[in-house]
C-alpha cells in the first residue's frame, strides 16, 4: 500500500473503492509492528482500532461517514481513551487503564476517526528529547542515533515514520513544535482554552494543550476543527465559537504584517544554518508583499527561568494525586502509611519528575512563594503585554522552532540547563497562550529536517493556519 500524505488522498481512495478503512488501518499496524525497534508505541489497540475501521467502511458504503473517516491517528501516553490503558509513560501509572475518554477523543471518534495505539512520550510530558519515559526512548526514524524530541517525541515520530496519518501532542513548552521540528513534520499548539484539556493527564494546567501533528495544515485544520470549542467538563475551554478551519485556509492575496524578534534571530545559539534560512524566508515574504520587520525582545532570557517556575509549581501540585494509595503503582517495600506515600511516589517516579516537583515544592513554600512564584506570575503577566503589544501592530511573528535539529542520545542529558534551554523559542507561546505552529522549512546540512515557527494573536487560528499554509507551500 502507498504511503498517504493527507486525509484527502486517503478519502478519495476510500470513496473509490480502491482501498478499505480496514485494509488501511491493517497496513498500520503491520508498519508499527515491522518498525518496533524505534520504540514509538506503547501499545497499538488493535481489536478496537480494526472495529471502528469496519463501522467506518459501513458508513462510507452508506454515505453517513463523517469528515475524518480514513483518519488514523495515535494519542500521545497522556491523553486518556475510555476502556484503554494511559500511563503519561510513568512507572507510577503502568498498566491504569482509563475509565473515561478525553472530550477530544471523543470528538475525534464522533467524525469516524480511527484511533490506532498510544505513542511514547516523556515521563508526564517532562522532557524535550524522549530520553524520559520509563518504557525506553524513541528513535528518531530520520536518524535512529538521533532524539525525535519531546515531551509529544513518539506522536512526532509515528506521523514521520508513515506508523500513522496524524497523531495527538501536548504543548506545555513547546512539546508539540519542537518534536515537529525534529521529526520534519507540522506541529500546532491552538491559542489556550481553545481545545478541551479534559482527559489530558495534567502537567501544568494554566500551560497545557492538546494539539495535532500531521504532514500538512490541511489535515490540523480539519482536525482542529474536530476537537476545539466549549465543554462543559473543562471551565478553561473558550465559549467561542469553532470557525472551520478547514474552509478558511485560503489567504486570497492578503498581505501580512510579519515581526520577527531580533534578538531570536541573532542569538548565539541559534545554528547558522537555520539563521540563514529564517533570513532567506524574511527575504522571499518581503519580494511578495508582505511587510517583514524586526522588533525588538528585550525579554528572551526570562523566558526559560519563569517557565519552569510556573510550571514546576502547578507540576508539583498536579502530580500530588499519584500517591500510590487510589491507584497505580504501590511500593511493595511499603510497610505503613507514610512510607506508602514515599516509596511508592520516590519508586514510581522517574527522576526528571521528581526535580520538577521538589522545584515546583520549592518555590510554593512559604518562605519562597513570593521570592519566585509569584514573581514568576508578574513576569508572566508582563511577557503578554509585551506580545500583544507587538501583535496590536503585525499579524504574525515569526521565529526559528529550535536553536538546532534534532541531537544525538546522551548529548545533552547530563545537563538539565542545556536540555532546559532547547525550550528557548517555544516556551513564550505557552507562558502567553497564544496559538503557534511548526512547519517544516527546511533540511540541515547534517540531514536532519528543522521547523520555522509562526505565532498570532489569541483565537486567530483560523488566520495562522491559513498563513502557515501559505509559508509551507510557498517558501
Amino acid at each position: 500500500m502507498k504511503n498517504y500524505n493527507s486525509l484527502s488522498e486517503i478519502q478519495a481512495d476510500l470513496n473509490s473503492g480502491t482501498i478499505t478503512c480496514a485494509e488501511l488501518t491493517s497496513e498500520y499496524i503491520r508498519r508499527i509492528e515491522v518498525n518496533r525497534e524505534l520504540n514509538i508505541f506503547l501499545e497499538v489497540f488493535g481489536n478496537s482500532a480494526i472495529e471502528k475501521a469496519k463501522e467506518v467502511d459501513e458508513k462510507i458504503k452508506n454515505k453517513s461517514a463523517g469528515k475524518l473517516a480514513g483518519m488514523v491517528i495515535a494519542l500521545k501516553d497522556n491523553i486518556c481513551y475510555k476502556g484503554h490503558q494511559v500511563s503519561a509513560s510513568s512507572k507510577i501509572l503502568e498498566k491504569f487503564e482509563s475509565l473515561y475518554s478525553a472530550t477530544v477523543v471523543e470528538r475525534l471518534l464522533a467524525e469516524d476517526a480511527v484511533i490506532i495505539g498510544r505513542t511514547n512520550c516523556d515521563e508526564f510530558a517532562m522532557g524535550s528529547s524522549n530520553e524520559n519515559s520509563a518504557f525506553g526512548t524513541v528513535k528518531n526514524p530520520l536518524n535512529i542515533k538521533c532524539v525525535p524530541g519531546g515531551s509529544s517525541g513518539g506522536s512526532a515520530a509515528a506521523v514521520a515514520a508513515d506508523l500513522c496519518l496524524a497523531a495527538l501532542g501536548t504543548d506545555t513548552g513547546g512539546s508539540i513544535r519542537q518534536p515537529a521540528s525534529f521529526c520534519g513534520v507540522v506541529g500546532y499548539k491552538p491559542t489556550y482554552g481553545r481545545v478541551s484539556r479534559y482527559g489530558a493527564i495534567a502537567y501544568a494546567s494554566s500551560f497545557d494543550q492538546i494539539g495535532p501533528l500531521t504532514k500538512n495544515v490541511e489535515d490540523a485544520a480539519l482536525i482542529m476543527e474536530v476537537m476545539a470549542g466549549a465543554d462543559n467538563y473543562d471551565s478553561t475551554a473558550s465559549q467561542k465559537p469553532v470557525p472551520s478551519y478547514s474552509k478558511e485556509l485560503n489567504t486570497k492575496g492578503k498581505k501580512f504584517r510579519i515581526a520577527y524578534l531580533k534578538d531570536c534571530l541573532m542569538n548565539p545559539g541559534l545554528n547558522s544554518e537555520i539563521r540563514t534560512r529564517i533570513t532567506d524566508i524574511i527575504t522571499k515574504l518581503k519580494a511578495d508583499g508582505h511587510t517583514v520587520e524586526a522588533v525588538d525582545f528585550p525579554y528572551l532570557d526570562y523566558l526559560v527561568p519563569t517557565y519552569y517556575v510556573l510550571t514546576t509549581a502547578e507540576a508539583s501540585s498536579n502530580l500530588a494525586r499519584f500517591d500510590g494509595i487510589n491507584y497505580g503503582y504501590r511500593s511493595p517495600n511499603a510497610f505503613d502509611l507514610e512510607s506508602t506515600y514515599k516509596k511508592s511516589r520516590s519508586e514510581g517516579f522517574g527522576e526528571e519528575v521528581k526535580r520538577r516537583i521538589m522545584l515546583g515544592t520549592f518555590v510554593l513554600s512559604a518562605g519562597y512563594y513570593d521570592a519566585y512564584y509569584s514573581k514568576g506570575q508578574r513576569v508572566r503577566k508582563m511577557l503578554q503585554n509585551k506580545v500583544n503589544e507587538i501583535l496590536n501592530g503585525y499579524d504574525m511573528i515569526l521565529s526559528p522552532t529550535t536553536p538546532g535539529t534534532a541531537f544525538e542520545f546522551g548529548q545533552k542529558g547530563a545537563d538539565p540547563i542545556a536540555m532546559y534551554l532547547e525550550d528557548i523559542f517555544t516556551v513564550l507561546a505557552n507562558i502567553t497562550g497564544h496559538p503557534a505552529i511548526s512547519i517544516p522549512s527546511g533540511k540541515h546540512s547534517n540531514g536532519m529536517p528543522f521547523g520555522v515557527q509562526l505565532t498570532a494573536k489569541a483565537f486567530a487560528d483560523a488566520e495562522l493556519m491559513a498563513f502557515s499554509k501559505e509559508v509551507l507551500e510557498k517558501y
